[in-house]
C-alpha cells in the first residue's frame, strides 16, 4: 500500500497516459459518430472524413504522405506486417538482417519466418547499445531482402544511427525498416530525410489511445497483407478501421510535434536532476545505452541488488517504475537486451528502467532519488 500518497508513474516506456484533449477528440466517434466508414450512406461520411484527416495529419508529422500510412492494432501488428509481409512477398527468400536486441513483435517475427526456410541474421550491439555502420556492412549483400533495426531501444534507450544504416541497406538493393514504436512523438522524424523504407509506430507510446498504430509504407515498396478479409486500408490491411482511436492517434501525434521541443527540454531537464541526485547522494550505478538516449528512457544497473525487488519495494512508495523490458513482465531472468549489449550478470539482475513523460515533475524526481536512497543507502 502506499499509504494515500499521490503515485508518481514513471514508465511511460510502458504506455503514456491518455492526454485529456485527445480523449475529447474521440468521444464523438465512440458516442455519436459511430458509423462504419466503409459504408455507402450518409451517416458515415464523418467517419469517412475523420479517417482521410487522420492518415493526413499522420503523415505531415513524419513527411510522408497520406497514402503511405496504413492503420493497425498497434506496434506489434505493424512490426509483424513488416517482417513477415516483406518475407513473403519475396519467392527468392533472400536474407533478412535484424538486431538481436530488438522488441520481441520483431525477434519472434523473424523466428516465425525461419521456420518457414527464410534466413535471418542477428546483428550485435555494441556495449553502449550502438548496432554501428561496419556491423551491417560487414554482413550485408546483394542477396539481402530487408534490414530492420530500431529506431530507439526500449530498454536502454540508445537512438540509432538508422539514416547511416539505410543508406548501407539502399546501396546493397535491400529495403529498410524500423521499429520507432518508442521514438515517434518523442524525437524529430522525417522520413524522406531518413530514407526509411517502412516504419512501425503505437500510439499509446505519445499519449493516445492503446490498440493502435500504424503502418508507414513508402510509395512503391510491394509488401504482402498480414490480414485477409474487406478492402479497407487501400485493400492491404482487412478490418473495420478503430475511429475513435485513429483520431485520437492522429491529434495526440500532432500535440506532441508541436510541443516537441517543449517536451525534450522538460524531459531532459528532469533527467538530469535526477542523475545529477544520484551523483550527489554517492549511490553507486551505471547507466545504461550512452550518451545518445531518448529523453527521460534512464536504464540505470545496481551492483549485486535485484531490480525485482527494487521495483516491488518502489511500488510500495507508489512509484511506478521498470525492470527490463515492460513487454516481458512476467520474465524475471536477464533480458535478452541486457544479455546483448554483455552487461555483467552481477549488475544485470539490478537494473531498472526509469522513464519520464511530460507530464512529470521536478518534485517526482526527488520522490523517485529519495526512495532510491532508501533501497541502496550509501
Amino acid at each position: 500500500m502506499n499509504n494515500g500518497r499521490k503515485m508518481i508513474y514513471a514508465d511511460n516506456a510502458a504506455t503514456t497516459p491518455l492526454d485529456v484533449a485527445v480523449f475529447e477528440s474521440m468521444k464523438t466517434f465512440l458516442l455519436d459518430e459511430y458509423a462504419n466508414a466503409s459504408q455507402p450512406y450518409f451517416f458515415a461520411k464523418k467517419s469517412k472524413k475523420a479517417l482521410k484527416y487522420a492518415r493526413e495529419t499522420i503523415a505531415n508529422c513524419i513527411n510522408a504522405t497520406p497514402e503511405e500510412i496504413y492503420f493497425t492494432s498497434g506496434g506489434s501488428e505493424s512490426d509483424n506486417w513488416a517482417i513477415k509481409g516483406s518475407a513473403l512477398s519475396d519467392t527468392k527468400k533472400r536474407l533478412t538482417i535484424t538486431s538481436a536486441f530488438e522488441h520481441h513483435a520483431i525477434l519472434n517475427s523473424c523466428k516465425a519466418i525461419e521456420k518457414l526456410g527464410y534466413p535471418v541474421q542477428y546483428l550485435q550491439p555494441t556495449e553502449n547499445g550502438i548496432i554501428t555502420a561496419e556491423s551491417l556492412q560487414k554482413i550485408v549483400t546483394n542477396q539481402t531482402r530487408l534490414v530492420s533495426v530500431m529506431f530507439a531501444n526500449n530498454e536502454i534507450g540508445t537512438i540509432q544511427p538508422i539514416k547511416e544504416l539505410c543508406k548501407i541497406a539502399h546501396n546493397h538493393g535491400a529495403l529498410f525498416h524500423t521499429d520507432a514504436v518508442q521514438a515517434v512523438g518523442h524525437i524529430p522524424i522525417d522520413v524522406k530525410n531518413l530514407g526509411v523504407d517502412i516504419l512501425s509506430a503505437s500510439a499509446h507510446k505519445f499519449n493516445a489511445p492503446k490498440g493502435v498504430g500504424f503502418l508507414y509504407i513508402r510509395k512503391g515498396i510491394k509488401i504482402c497483407s498480414l490480414i485477409d478479409g474487406g478492402s479497407q486500408e487501400l485493400g492491404f490491411r482487412a478490418g473495420t478501421e478503430n475511429i475513435a482511436g485513429i483520431i485520437g492517434m492522429a491529434e495526440a501525434l500532432k500535440n506532441n510535434c508541436d510541443s516537441l521541443k517543449k517536451n525534450q527540454l522538460h524531459i531532459r531537464q528532469l533527467e538530469n536532476i535526477l542523475l545529477d541526485s544520484l551523483d550527489k547522494s554517492k549511490i553507486s550505478y551505471i547507466k545504461n545505452g550512452g550518451k545518445n538516449t531518448l529523453p527521460g528512457l534512464i536504464s540505470l544497473s545496481f551492483e549485486n541488488q535485484s531490480g525485482e525487488s527494487i521495483l516491488h519495494r518502489m511500488d510500495l512508495m507508489g512509484i511506478c517504475i521498470s525492470t527490463g523490458s515492460a513487454c516481458d513482465s512476467t520474465n524475471t531472468r536477464i533480458s535478452h537486451v541486457l544479455q546483448a549489449i554483455n552487461l555483467p550478470e552481477n549488475l544485470a539482475k539490478g537494473t531498472i528502467r526509469i522513464s519520464l513523460g511530460k507530464y512529470n515533475t521536478t518534485d517526482d524526481i526527488v520522490a523517485i532519488v529519495n526512495a532510491i536512497k532508501k533501497i541502496n543507502p550509501c
